[in-house]
């Protein structure tokens, strides 16, 4: 895959799939700087430490059972399993899977809107195991 147009990601939480709901989706990967500098250095000398996994997930709301808020909502406070991938396709070299395990469910906002507009929700999360998997 080269490049390509955001049209279908697929996003899963807590094993449930509600990629047809994806409005957008971002999540970050930092490491922390430890320095390292020591006497005599001219320059800073840093080193990376822990990694930390953080994002949010835009949702078009739904109130049916098995969807949005039914899914998010039991989440908040507790950690859960995300899984991203570009696309809907197989995973693979083109298209690999994001898998953060641990994720800790930060922040939801069940109802939220502006008259005439599409229901919008957004779950954030930080936190987790991130693996990336290509097949």
């Amino acid at each position: 895959m080269s490049k390509f147009v955001s049209t279908d990601y697929s996003v899963t939480v807590n094993s449930v799939d509600l990629s047809d709901h994806v409005q957008s989706v971002a999540f970050d990967v930092n490491s922390t700087e430890v320095d390292v500098t020591c006497m005599g250095d001219v320059w800073d000398q840093m080193v990376g430490g822990r990694k930390r996994a953080s994002g949010s997930v835009t949702f078009y709301q739904d109130f049916e059972a098995s969807s949005v808020d039914a899914t998010v909502n039991a989440l908040i406070g507790t950690t859960t399993t995300l899984v991203f991938l570009p696309t809907s396709s197989a995973v693979g070299a083109t298209n690999p899977e994001y898998t953060i395990t641990g994720a800790l469910i930060t922040g939801y906002n069940p109802v939220a809107g502006t008259y005439g507009d599409a229901a919008m929700t957004v779950m954030t999360w930080t936190g987790g195991t991130l693996a990336r998997a290509t097949s």
